[in-house]
Protein backbone atom coordinates (compact mmCIF):
# COMPACT_ATOMS: atom_id res chain seq x y z
CA UNK A 1 0.00 0.00 0.00
CA UNK A 2 1.23 3.27 -0.92
CA UNK A 3 1.36 6.05 1.66
CA UNK A 4 -0.31 9.13 1.04
CA UNK A 5 1.64 12.57 0.41
CA UNK A 6 2.46 14.87 3.60
CA UNK A 7 0.37 17.40 4.00
CA UNK A 8 1.87 20.94 3.08
CA UNK A 9 2.61 23.24 6.26
CA UNK A 10 1.59 26.82 5.83
CA UNK A 11 4.25 28.51 7.96
CA UNK A 12 6.93 26.65 6.25
CA UNK A 13 5.50 27.22 2.98
CA UNK A 14 5.62 31.40 3.47
CA UNK A 15 8.81 31.24 5.08
CA UNK A 16 10.50 29.19 2.55
CA UNK A 17 13.39 31.39 0.01
CA UNK A 18 12.90 29.34 -2.40
CA UNK A 19 10.54 30.27 -5.09
CA UNK A 20 6.82 28.63 -4.85
CA UNK A 21 3.76 28.52 -6.31
CA UNK A 22 -0.01 27.89 -6.34
CA UNK A 23 -2.70 28.52 -8.23
CA UNK A 24 -6.80 29.72 -7.99
CA UNK A 25 -9.19 26.07 -6.98
CA UNK A 26 -11.06 24.78 -9.67
CA UNK A 27 -14.31 24.02 -8.09
CA UNK A 28 -14.65 20.20 -8.58
CA UNK A 29 -12.94 17.45 -6.97
CA UNK A 30 -11.51 16.08 -9.69
CA UNK A 31 -9.43 19.20 -10.88
CA UNK A 32 -8.24 19.88 -7.30
CA UNK A 33 -7.26 16.35 -7.05
CA UNK A 34 -5.57 16.39 -10.36
CA UNK A 35 -3.58 19.60 -9.13
CA UNK A 36 -2.07 17.71 -5.70
CA UNK A 37 -0.50 15.12 -8.18
CA UNK A 38 1.00 17.80 -9.89
CA UNK A 39 2.41 18.80 -6.73
CA UNK A 40 0.87 21.84 -6.30
CA UNK A 41 1.72 23.55 -2.96
CA UNK A 42 -1.40 25.59 -2.72
CA UNK A 43 -4.84 26.28 -3.72
CA UNK A 44 -6.81 29.36 -3.12
CA UNK A 45 -10.56 30.50 -3.39
CA UNK A 46 -12.11 34.25 -3.52
CA UNK A 47 -15.13 35.60 -3.75
CA UNK A 48 -17.48 37.98 -2.53
CA UNK A 49 -21.40 38.49 -0.98
CA UNK A 50 -22.80 41.18 -3.55
CA UNK A 51 -20.51 41.88 -6.20
CA UNK A 52 -21.55 42.69 -10.60
CA UNK A 53 -20.63 38.95 -11.43
CA UNK A 54 -21.77 36.08 -9.66
CA UNK A 55 -18.98 34.31 -7.24
CA UNK A 56 -19.11 32.01 -4.29
CA UNK A 57 -18.82 33.56 -1.09
CA UNK A 58 -15.16 32.80 0.03
CA UNK A 59 -15.79 30.90 3.80
CA UNK A 60 -18.36 28.43 1.79
CA UNK A 61 -15.48 28.22 -1.22
CA UNK A 62 -12.50 27.59 1.23
CA UNK A 63 -14.65 24.64 3.42
CA UNK A 64 -15.41 23.04 -0.17
CA UNK A 65 -11.68 22.85 -0.89
CA UNK A 66 -10.91 22.02 2.66
CA UNK A 67 -13.21 18.63 1.63
CA UNK A 68 -11.54 18.23 -2.16
CA UNK A 69 -7.81 18.59 -1.11
CA UNK A 70 -5.62 16.39 0.82
CA UNK A 71 -2.06 17.80 1.15
CA UNK A 72 -2.24 21.31 -0.61
CA UNK A 73 -2.50 24.61 1.62
CA UNK A 74 -5.17 26.28 0.90
CA UNK A 75 -6.37 29.74 1.53
CA UNK A 76 -8.38 32.65 0.47
CA UNK A 77 -7.61 35.30 -1.52
CA UNK A 78 -9.19 37.27 0.36
CA UNK A 79 -11.50 37.39 2.11
CA UNK A 80 -13.10 41.05 2.95
CA UNK A 81 -12.88 40.62 6.90
CA UNK A 82 -14.50 44.24 7.55
CA UNK A 83 -17.48 42.39 6.71
CA UNK A 84 -17.03 39.60 8.82
CA UNK A 85 -18.14 39.25 12.47
CA UNK A 86 -14.20 38.46 13.96
CA UNK A 87 -16.24 35.57 16.31
CA UNK A 88 -17.76 34.03 13.29
CA UNK A 89 -14.61 34.29 11.20
CA UNK A 90 -12.27 33.35 14.11
CA UNK A 91 -14.71 30.12 14.54
CA UNK A 92 -15.36 29.16 11.36
CA UNK A 93 -11.87 29.21 10.19
CA UNK A 94 -10.74 26.90 13.18
CA UNK A 95 -13.30 24.93 12.47
CA UNK A 96 -11.93 24.35 8.57
CA UNK A 97 -8.32 24.10 9.71
CA UNK A 98 -9.40 21.43 12.09
CA UNK A 99 -11.18 19.43 8.98
CA UNK A 100 -7.92 19.43 6.55
CA UNK A 101 -5.37 19.15 9.32
CA UNK A 102 -3.83 22.29 9.66
CA UNK A 103 -3.41 23.22 5.85
CA UNK A 104 -5.26 27.01 6.27
CA UNK A 105 -3.63 30.62 5.76
CA UNK A 106 -6.30 33.11 5.61
CA UNK A 107 -5.61 36.12 3.23
CA UNK A 108 -7.84 39.46 3.95
CA UNK A 109 -8.17 42.57 2.77
CA UNK A 110 -10.34 45.34 3.18
CA UNK A 111 -12.30 45.60 -0.70
CA UNK A 112 -14.38 48.61 -0.70
CA UNK A 113 -14.82 48.42 -5.03
CA UNK A 114 -17.85 47.13 -4.36
CA UNK A 115 -19.92 49.76 -2.70
CA UNK A 116 -23.21 47.16 -2.57
CA UNK A 117 -21.25 44.76 -0.43
CA UNK A 118 -20.97 46.94 2.40
CA UNK A 119 -24.70 47.99 2.22
CA UNK A 120 -25.44 44.39 1.83
CA UNK A 121 -23.85 43.61 5.05
CA UNK A 122 -25.23 46.42 6.83
CA UNK A 123 -21.37 47.49 7.27
CA UNK A 124 -20.20 51.27 6.66
CA UNK A 125 -17.84 51.59 4.10
CA UNK A 126 -15.55 54.54 5.91
CA UNK A 127 -15.00 52.14 8.79
CA UNK A 128 -13.28 49.15 7.03
CA UNK A 129 -9.66 49.97 7.80
CA UNK A 130 -10.49 50.48 11.03
CA UNK A 131 -12.47 47.48 11.51
CA UNK A 132 -9.80 45.29 9.81
CA UNK A 133 -7.06 46.35 12.06
CA UNK A 134 -9.45 45.76 14.72
CA UNK A 135 -10.36 42.30 13.54
CA UNK A 136 -6.78 40.89 12.97
CA UNK A 137 -5.81 40.59 16.63
CA UNK A 138 -9.02 39.89 17.84
CA UNK A 139 -9.29 36.72 16.08
CA UNK A 140 -5.52 35.72 16.72
CA UNK A 141 -6.78 36.01 20.83
CA UNK A 142 -10.27 34.23 19.84
CA UNK A 143 -8.18 31.22 17.92
CA UNK A 144 -6.40 30.30 21.50
CA UNK A 145 -9.18 28.71 22.55
CA UNK A 146 -8.85 30.36 25.84
CA UNK A 147 -11.76 33.09 27.10
CA UNK A 148 -11.00 36.45 25.88
CA UNK A 149 -12.44 39.91 26.90
CA UNK A 150 -12.92 42.71 24.27
CA UNK A 151 -13.99 46.03 24.43
CA UNK A 152 -12.81 47.24 21.02
CA UNK A 153 -14.69 50.36 19.80
CA UNK A 154 -16.28 48.51 16.76
CA UNK A 155 -16.58 44.59 18.32
CA UNK A 156 -17.32 45.10 21.87
CA UNK A 157 -18.16 42.17 23.61
CA UNK A 158 -19.36 43.48 26.95
CA UNK A 159 -18.46 42.54 30.48
CA UNK A 160 -18.29 38.79 29.93
CA UNK A 161 -15.47 36.60 28.62
CA UNK A 162 -16.04 34.87 25.20
CA UNK A 163 -14.89 31.47 24.41
CA UNK A 164 -14.09 29.83 21.18
CA UNK A 165 -13.29 26.53 20.89
CA UNK A 166 -11.46 23.84 19.91
CA UNK A 167 -8.50 25.64 18.95
CA UNK A 168 -7.26 25.49 14.99
CA UNK A 169 -5.27 22.98 14.43
CA UNK A 170 -2.40 25.32 13.72
CA UNK A 171 -0.64 26.30 17.04
CA UNK A 172 -1.79 29.86 17.55
CA UNK A 173 -3.64 29.50 14.38
CA UNK A 174 -3.23 29.91 10.39
CA UNK A 175 -1.36 32.57 9.14
CA UNK A 176 -2.75 35.80 8.63
CA UNK A 177 -1.83 36.97 4.93
CA UNK A 178 -2.34 41.16 4.39
CA UNK A 179 -3.63 41.81 0.68
CA UNK A 180 -3.90 45.51 -0.92
CA UNK A 181 -2.75 47.85 -3.01
CA UNK A 182 -2.11 50.98 -1.01
CA UNK A 183 0.65 52.34 1.43
CA UNK A 184 -1.93 51.66 4.67
CA UNK A 185 -1.98 48.02 3.47
CA UNK A 186 1.91 47.62 3.52
CA UNK A 187 2.13 49.07 7.17
CA UNK A 188 -0.79 46.72 8.30
CA UNK A 189 0.95 43.54 6.52
CA UNK A 190 4.09 44.87 8.01
CA UNK A 191 2.55 45.32 11.50
CA UNK A 192 0.00 42.95 11.99
CA UNK A 193 0.37 39.84 9.18
CA UNK A 194 2.11 36.92 8.17
CA UNK A 195 2.67 37.87 5.15
CA UNK A 196 2.20 40.15 2.12
CA UNK A 197 -0.21 39.28 -1.03
CA UNK A 198 -0.22 42.59 -3.42
CA UNK A 199 -2.47 42.39 -6.55
CA UNK A 200 -2.62 44.33 -10.18
CA UNK A 201 1.26 45.11 -9.18
CA UNK A 202 3.96 45.66 -11.48
CA UNK A 203 7.64 44.37 -10.66
CA UNK A 204 8.52 47.85 -9.60
CA UNK A 205 5.70 48.70 -7.64
CA UNK A 206 6.27 45.15 -5.69
CA UNK A 207 10.11 46.13 -5.30
CA UNK A 208 8.88 49.14 -4.10
CA UNK A 209 6.29 47.66 -1.49
CA UNK A 210 8.87 45.30 0.05
CA UNK A 211 11.05 47.92 0.78
CA UNK A 212 8.40 49.56 2.35
CA UNK A 213 7.05 47.20 4.36
CA UNK A 214 10.76 45.95 5.81
CA UNK A 215 11.13 50.28 6.37
CA UNK A 216 8.07 50.07 8.00
CA UNK A 217 8.70 47.05 10.34
CA UNK A 218 12.69 48.00 11.46
CA UNK A 219 11.21 51.13 12.42
CA UNK A 220 8.67 49.28 14.80
CA UNK A 221 11.20 47.02 15.91
CA UNK A 222 9.28 43.85 14.49
CA UNK A 223 11.49 41.15 12.86
CA UNK A 224 10.29 39.71 9.80
CA UNK A 225 11.47 35.83 10.14
CA UNK A 226 9.19 33.69 8.25
CA UNK A 227 7.00 36.28 6.37
CA UNK A 228 5.63 35.56 3.35
CA UNK A 229 6.49 37.73 0.21
CA UNK A 230 3.57 36.52 -2.19
CA UNK A 231 2.06 38.08 -5.20
CA UNK A 232 -1.40 37.32 -6.57
CA UNK A 233 -1.47 37.69 -10.22
CA UNK A 234 -3.34 37.19 -13.19
CA UNK A 235 -1.76 34.58 -15.84
CA UNK A 236 -1.91 33.43 -19.86
CA UNK A 237 -0.24 31.38 -21.99
CA UNK A 238 -0.62 31.21 -25.74
CA UNK A 239 1.60 31.16 -28.28
CA UNK A 240 1.01 34.21 -29.64
CA UNK A 241 1.74 37.00 -26.53
CA UNK A 242 -0.47 39.66 -28.04
CA UNK A 243 -3.76 36.74 -28.07
CA UNK A 244 -2.59 35.78 -24.00
CA UNK A 245 -2.45 39.74 -23.26
CA UNK A 246 -6.01 40.48 -24.98
CA UNK A 247 -7.22 37.49 -22.85
CA UNK A 248 -5.86 38.55 -19.64
CA UNK A 249 -7.06 41.91 -20.18
CA UNK A 250 -10.85 40.95 -21.03
CA UNK A 251 -10.80 39.19 -17.94
CA UNK A 252 -9.29 41.68 -15.84
CA UNK A 253 -12.06 44.14 -17.23
CA UNK A 254 -14.80 41.74 -16.69
CA UNK A 255 -13.81 40.78 -12.81
CA UNK A 256 -13.42 44.80 -12.14
CA UNK A 257 -15.25 46.44 -14.35
CA UNK A 258 -12.76 48.80 -16.20
CA UNK A 259 -10.46 48.98 -18.85
CA UNK A 260 -7.04 46.94 -18.77
CA UNK A 261 -5.62 47.24 -22.16
CA UNK A 262 -3.37 49.50 -21.65
CA UNK A 263 -2.09 48.21 -18.19
CA UNK A 264 -2.26 44.65 -19.33
CA UNK A 265 1.56 44.56 -19.40
CA UNK A 266 1.97 46.16 -16.21
CA UNK A 267 -0.12 44.40 -14.02
CA UNK A 268 -0.37 40.71 -15.06
CA UNK A 269 1.96 38.08 -16.15
CA UNK A 270 1.21 37.21 -19.76
CA UNK A 271 2.55 35.90 -23.06
CA UNK A 272 4.08 33.39 -24.78
CA UNK A 273 6.20 30.56 -22.29
CA UNK A 274 9.26 32.70 -22.61
CA UNK A 275 7.51 36.39 -22.10
CA UNK A 276 5.88 34.57 -18.89
CA UNK A 277 9.45 33.21 -17.62
CA UNK A 278 10.83 36.33 -18.30
CA UNK A 279 8.03 38.33 -16.02
CA UNK A 280 7.96 35.79 -13.10
CA UNK A 281 11.73 36.48 -13.22
CA UNK A 282 11.53 39.98 -12.83
CA UNK A 283 8.71 39.74 -9.63
CA UNK A 284 11.03 37.43 -8.39
CA UNK A 285 14.07 40.20 -8.67
CA UNK A 286 11.68 42.30 -6.81
CA UNK A 287 11.00 39.92 -3.77
CA UNK A 288 8.32 37.37 -4.48
CA UNK A 289 8.46 34.07 -3.18
CA UNK A 290 5.13 32.78 -3.13
CA UNK A 291 3.25 33.27 -6.22
CA UNK A 292 -0.61 32.74 -6.96
CA UNK A 293 -1.60 32.57 -10.09
CA UNK A 294 -4.88 33.03 -11.63
CA UNK A 295 -5.50 31.73 -15.11
CA UNK A 296 -7.45 33.68 -16.83
CA UNK A 297 -8.53 30.57 -19.20
CA UNK A 298 -9.94 28.35 -16.55
CA UNK A 299 -9.72 25.27 -18.76
CA UNK A 300 -6.54 26.18 -18.89
CA UNK A 301 -5.77 25.21 -14.72
CA UNK A 302 -3.95 21.96 -15.22
CA UNK A 303 -2.28 22.27 -18.49
CA UNK A 304 -0.88 26.16 -17.58
CA UNK A 305 0.00 24.40 -14.18
CA UNK A 306 2.32 21.39 -15.46
CA UNK A 307 3.88 24.18 -17.81
CA UNK A 308 4.78 26.79 -15.01
CA UNK A 309 5.78 23.45 -12.73
CA UNK A 310 7.94 22.01 -15.49
CA UNK A 311 9.04 24.57 -17.03
CA UNK A 312 8.43 28.32 -16.31
CA UNK A 313 9.06 29.18 -12.88
CA UNK A 314 12.74 26.47 -12.91
CA UNK A 315 13.61 29.15 -16.22
CA UNK A 316 12.37 32.20 -13.94
CA UNK A 317 13.99 31.34 -10.92
CA UNK A 318 17.54 30.49 -13.17
CA UNK A 319 17.18 33.78 -14.86
CA UNK A 320 16.75 35.69 -11.83
CA UNK A 321 19.69 34.09 -9.80
CA UNK A 322 21.75 34.98 -13.12
CA UNK A 323 20.72 39.08 -12.99
CA UNK A 324 22.11 38.88 -8.88
CA UNK A 325 25.60 37.64 -10.20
Amino acid sequence: MTASPSPNNPRELLASPDVRFGVTAPTTAGDVRALEDLGIESLWVGGHVASPNPTPEVMVALARLSAQSETAVIGSSILLLPLYPPAIVAKQIADIDRACGGRVVLGVGIGGEYEAEFRACQVPRAERAARIDEAIPLVRQLWTGEPVRHDGGLYPMGDGEVRIHPAPRQPGGPPIVVAGRQPAAMRRAASLGDGWMPYLYSPGRYRTSVEEIRAHAAATGRDLAGFGWMLFSFISIRDDGDEARREAAAFMGGTYSQDFDAMVRSVSIAGTPDEVAARIAEYVDAGARHFIFAPTARDQTLAWAQLLRDDLVPAAVAAAATHEH
